[in-house]
């Protein structure tokens, strides 16, 4: 009796068919939110604490439910909130009009393949970025945080039940609020802009709950930087380059607009590069001594015949070099249906084996630094703009190179098509990487099993990987993406899809030999003043304070219809935080905002993926507009008052609900 008890402390139940069923469910509902997010406003956020409350508030009717297998729920749903980042470049496809649909299996296989390899190459890290490291792991440690106390106590118990409420709260309250713009009782987007001087500028705001979650999520910090983002874009750059450059028969919307789109948007994406290449450079040492340690702990293992502690056991490196090999089978037949009966056909096999070693080898170096950004800052945080805007620039260099010789306009088109083709393998290896070590952070905090979290996110690697490609394919034939032929499309709104845009335009640019190198130089110039302005507020303050150029070129290049909200959300959530802060309360009460704001980017986003679904049943392209006397300054009004009504009131009802749980 005694040894099975032990037995079973020593090996608690992690992977269950009730959790893998859990968290997979979990997994195609984030996955399709994040998917509509990312191509609306260009961004995404983690899954992973919003998915371990509701593993928790279901599992706990189960009484041998452990921490351990909600842990692997998270595991498996934290996929959702990376994975889906491949639409940064998949809808480049549909804007170059290469792609007329988006078709299952080339989209599937782009996402499944690197997400296995974004999983296989973060193993070797886990010891040197996670187990010896300081790295803080914000999102990793909170989420094992949740955890622990859902899991811990009847106060935990009681906890977990409000933190559903809380993300079915926020959900129900940012459905409506979306609705409320849908049927146009209330504006999409509230702007203003003006001419100033001899330019012009202004700025706009989404009427978006979910960008306000996104601001709370993602913290003052990011916030700040963001708003001095949205300074130099909209304060200095737009108004000196609109001087600049008179187009005096435009109104002043569009004469902003235009210059933001064509030249300003070019400098932020050349300051989000810069930003990029200098943290890369600053991750060789532990990139390599990762690798060292991965070595050393299989020698060990040899040496005391394989007895390592539960907790220490990764997939074994030889099965990690035997998948991360057999992968580069279906990588190159994915690569070479691609190619099939096209222009390139004559230098296919070159294409082939060019595509193939940058899947493997930009693979490794983009798994790497994503990783370790995810440790430093959060994977929300993690520069996946950057890393997209690196790997197409070499991806556009690497296959232009191959096909100079036999260059024509169908051959370009060609290749630009292909070069996005391999940077979307690319980058699902990175955002999956960057997840990987997150999660395994949060598994060493509450004694879970390596190896079995690695294999849990790889089956939510397989269950996102299902629901990218229909999900984007409805939201194409319902509302098609801004600069593609849209030929389909119903709903005259096209989706922005800011990342695909620029990633398509580099590609372009690139490989059409047009890119705008020196708006791009400039970028990068104020990009490296970024990285010098933070190293040194950083080290006057001891580490306190910092201003992450990646959120400030980030502000620059996407549209501030985005980051003001999210700005905005990034001060509210500062203000909650620090107002309950000194009650007994207050960490609880900052735990449920955090639930309240992932429920509205959940709700909002799913209800306009409903929304696509009844344009495209429908035929209509407002299917729920209700013809009304309102104009757009009242619909702006009432969009202003519901949102601080909402935000205020979910801010009480957490704090309330705090004072429950701790009483």
């Amino acid at each position: 009796m005694n040894k099975t008890s032990a037995s079973e402390a020593a090996t608690p139940g992690e992977i269950t068919l009730r959790g893998v069923i859990l968290g997979i469910l979990i997994t195609l509902v984030f996955t399709a939110a994040q998917v509509y997010l990312g191509l609306k406003v260009g961004l995404t956020f983690a899954t992973s604490i919003p998915a371990a409350v509701i593993s928790m508030a279901l599992l706990s009717a189960f009484r041998n439910a452990t921490i351990q297998e909600n842990n692997i729920v998270q595991t498996i749903a934290s996929a959702a909130g990376t994975l889906a980042s491949v639409i940064f470049v998949l809808p480049g496809l549909l804007m170059i009009g290469w792609w007329a649909n988006v078709p299952f299996w080339p989209t599937f296989g782009a996402c499944a393949i690197g997400g296995v390899l974004g999983v296989m190459y973060t193993v070797p890290l886990r010891r040197a970025l996670v187990t010896t490291s300081d790295l803080p792991y914000p999102e990793g440690v909170a989420a094992a945080e949740v955890l622990k106390v859902g899991t811990s106590s009847r106060a935990g118990a009681l906890e977990g039940k409000a933190g559903l409420m809380a993300v079915i709260l926020g959900s129900v309250a940012s459905a409506l609020f979306a609705a409320g713009a849908a049927v146009k009782l209330m504006a999409g987007e509230m702007a203003v802009y003006f001419r100033a001087g001899n330019g012009a500028t202004g700025i706009g705001a989404a009427s978006s709950l979910a960008l306000i979650g996104a601001g709370h999520l993602m913290g003052i910090t990011v916030g700040i930087a963001m708003l001095a983002g949205l300074l130099i874009a909209w304060g200095v750059l737009v108004p000196i380059l609109t001087a600049a450059q008179p187009m005096a028969d435009l109104p002043a919307a569009d004469w902003a607009l235009k210059v933001w789109k064509t030249d300003v948007r070019m400098i932020g994406a050349g300051a989000i590069g810069a930003a990029a290449i200098v943290t890369l450079a600053g991750l060789a040492k532990p990139v390599i001594g990762g690798l060292k340690s991965a070595m050393e702990a299989s020698r060990k293992a040899k040496a005391n015949g394989g007895a390592l502690p539960r907790t220490e056991q990764d997939l074994p490196i030889f099965v990690v070099g035997l998948v991360t090999l057999l992968a580069m089978v279906p990588a190159g037949w994915l690569l070479a249906t691609f190619l099939q009966g096209g222009v390139l056909s004559s230098v296919a096999p070159a294409l082939i084996a060019v595509g193939v070693g940058y899947i493997l080898i930009a693979g490794v170096f983009a798994a790497a630094v994503c990783g370790y950004m995810a440790g430093l800052i959060g994977s929300s945080n993690s520069p996946v703009s950057g890393i997209a805007i690196l790997t197409v620039l070499g991806a556009a260099l690497s296959v232009g190179a191959v096909g100079k010789h036999i260059m024509g306009p169908e051959v370009a088109h060609a290749l630009i098509a292909y070069a996005l083709f391999v940077t979307t393998v690319v980058l699902a290896v990175a955002v999956i990487g960057n997840d990987n070590l997150q999660d395994l952070k949060t598994g060493q905090l509450v004694d879970a099993t390596p190896w079995k979290q690695q294999v849990a996110l790889l089956i939510g690697v397989f269950a996102g990987s299902c629901v990218v490609p229909p999900v984007l394919e409805l939201l194409n034939r319902a509302n098609g993406f801004a600069g593609a032929p849209n030929l389909q499309a119903i709903s005259s709104q096209p989706l922005a899809a800011p990342q695909a845009t620029l990633i398509s335009t580099l590609a372009k640019g690139v490989i059409g030999g047009n890119l705008p190198w020196h708006l791009i130089g400039w970028g990068a110039a104020l990009g490296l003043g970024l990285v010098v302005v933070n190293f040194m507020l950083k080290k006057a303050s001891n580490n306190r304070y910092s201003l992450p150029p990646l959120g400030v070129g980030l502000a620059i290049y996407l549209p501030s219809v985005v980051t003001a909200p999210v700005v905005v959300g990034a001060f509210a959530g500062y203000l909650f935080e620090r107002a309950v802060s000194s009650q007994t309360w207050g960490e609880v009460a900052k735990r449920l905002g955090v639930l309240i704001m992932s429920g509205f980017i959940v709700g909002e986003s799913l209800f306009n993926v409903a929304l696509a679904g009844l344009i495209v049943l429908s035929g209509e392209g407002e299917p729920l507009a209700i013809a009304n006397g309102l104009g757009e300054h009242t619909t702006m009004l009432i969009s202003l008052a519901v949102g601080a009504a909402v935000v205020v009131g979910l801010y009480r009802w957490s704090s309330a609900n705090a004072r429950r749980v701790e009483a």
